[in-house]
């Protein structure tokens, strides 16, 4: 039985733990999730706040898939301070190539290189013998290493390789210069006694394995993800591949805040610590979450709404008489404060930016100006201003700055007779433009009055409404999922009235479609 002092609430020094090197990849892996692409300006904003978090190496996406990937991963890797920053590539020339130039100008610029080493991958996917495979290895391993001194290589569908050939695979990979060594659960398949036993044993079979940090990539398919990703560590690996929120293809991979507060609080079983700054979790948490537009769930671990909440009347009564029974960690710890009635509608600029400072946001002078309105707007509608209100409103205000199709006026008619009616003016690039429609409810009214300003094909997937905080007045937040030529898009918007905020929503997507399709000109959206 453990010893209930071992529960810290608070970070121990520890002076004998062994560091773990963290590797997100939230920007790559974790935007490949359906309708989770971000914008250029969006991954900017994610990448400088996870390099102020103290992420080690940040994945910053796949180069040679686009023209926007390539762009966002130089960027990147200009602009971070403290991070590494690597981008994807498949064991071919061109990707390679294409990826060493994209990060070039990071402090320390690294290539992910990888290819599947299972034998349902090698004949289904690759089509590749695997003695061919090998050779492919050694080839791309090298080029790479020809062009940049940090060379990651991923064994695809690592757990369901055959052992004998995965030692092979990484025995080649580390001849030919590889520095660090990935064996990702790829499909999330693994359990985590055998993770561990396959670091163990890839470790102790293959030559110079020292010369070569161990990596885990754990996909969440069964639940098991945080779970595999410490038994990982445990069998020897000394870096963890893991995503903000857990956001990833299907079920998602490892979450950051999980594995990073795990170690934390249980230094006493897991030796090992990070540099990431814990204090930021929370705050990096909503941000993924607002320009990603995925929700995270009320009850997720550490970063959820329910996290620290206590309605039991058992629990209550135990934490008014000693916080430790119910929380193994303090709220504070990961960034949560509580709610508090700060600003009113007779708050000043000066008093907004500092509030917003303490949230942990700093706008320039044109995006604080347009918060600022919308925060006086916002504190004439509502009784209370509370801090979620304010995350909200900013995070609308980030995520959708650099929008081409603006909501300048909206007024909607309904009630129990119809048809519902919605009147619209939209800004775009400058150019305003009004049109008057009706609909199968006052939200379908609006719709059909963007579709005939802002003419698309595309399909409605989502529509969900939350209320961010509580009482009548609250703002509401509006998700909303645009599919179209297989592409999809998710966004969201918040308002007080539920209506303005389901068109900021469904604007917010069309914008992010566009992108996506790479339209230069907002007014024309089809074709």
């Amino acid at each position: 039985m453990t010893n209930a002092n071992s529960f810290s609430r608070e970070e121990i020094a520890r002076p004998n733990s062994e560091q773990v090197v963290i590797f997100d990849t939230t920007l790559r892996d974790g935007e490949q999730s359906p309708g989770a692409s971000m914008t250029f300006e969006e991954k900017l904003a994610v990448a400088d706040l996870l390099d102020q978090m103290g992420v080690d190496i940040i994945e910053a996406g796949f180069p040679v898939t686009s023209e926007g990937d390539f762009e966002a991963v130089s960027a990147i890797a200009k602009r971070m301070k403290r991070a590494g920053v690597a981008g994807l590539a498949r064991a071919a020339s061109k990707d390679i190539d294409r990826c060493a130039e994209a990060v070039r100008h990071a402090l320390h610029p690294r290539i992910h290189l990888f290819i599947s080493t299972s034998p349902l991958h090698m004949k289904y996917k690759l089509q590749k013998e695997p003695e061919q495979v090998l050779e492919m290895i050694a080839a791309s391993v090298a080029r790479a290493r020809n062009l940049v001194g940090d060379v990651e290589w991923s064994a695809e569908d690592g757990t369901r390789s055959e052992i004998d050939f995965l030692c092979r695979c990484v025995e080649t990979a580390i001849k030919a210069g590889a520095t660090t060594i990935n064996i990702p659960d790829t499909v999330g398949y693994a359990v985590p006694d055998e993770y561990q036993s396959l670091f163990e044993t890839v470790r102790a079979r293959v030559p110079d394995s020292d010369k070569a940090i161990f990596s885990v990539h754990c996909h969440n398919d069964l639940g098991l993800a945080v779970a595999n990703t410490l038994a990982g560590v445990k069998g020897g690996a000394r870096q963890i591949e893991c995503t903000i929120n857990g956001l990833g293809e299907r079920a998602g991979n490892a979450a950051m805040e999980e594995v990073v507060m795990a170690l934390r609080v249980r230094g006493d079983a897991l030796a090992y610590h990070t540099n990431i700054d814990a204090t930021m979790l929370t705050r990096v948490s909503k941000l993924v979450s607002a320009v990603s537009s995925f929700p995270v769930q009320y009850n997720k671990a550490i970063v959820g709404r329910n996290a620290f909440a206590h309605e039991s009347g058992i629990h209550q009564d135990g934490m008014l008489k000693n916080a430790q029974t119910y929380e193994i960690m303090t709220p504070d710890s990961v960034g949560v404060s509580k709610t508090s009635l700060v600003m009113g509608k007779h708050s000043g600029r000066h008093a907004f930016k500092e509030k917003l400072k303490e949230l942990g946001y700093e706008l320039g002078e044109n995006a604080l100006e347009d918060a600022f309105v919308r925060f006086k707007d916002l504190a004439d509608r509502k009784k209370i201003v509370y801090d979620e209100d304010l995350i909200a409103l900013v995070d609308d205000e980030i995520v959708n700055a650099h929008d081409r199709i603006k909501l300048v006026a909206l007024t909607v008619i309904a009630g129990t007779k119809g048809p519902q009616s919605a009147a619209l003016t939209l800004d775009f690039d400058g150019e305003q433009k009004t049109h008057q429609a009706t609909g199968n409810g006052p939200v379908d009214a609006i719709f059909n009055a963007i579709l005939a300003l802002a003419p698309h094909n595309a399909v409605l997937e989502l529509y969900q409404v939350h209320a961010v905080t509580k009482g009548t007045d609250a703002q509401a937040e509006v998700s909303v999922r645009l599919a179209e030529d297989g592409k999809s898009v998710t966004a969201k918007g918040a308002d007080p009235d539920t209506l303005v905020a389901s068109a900021r929503a469904y604007i917010a997507a069309l914008n992010k479609l566009m992108v996506k399709r790479g339209k230069s000109r907002p007014d024309v959206l089809t074709g």
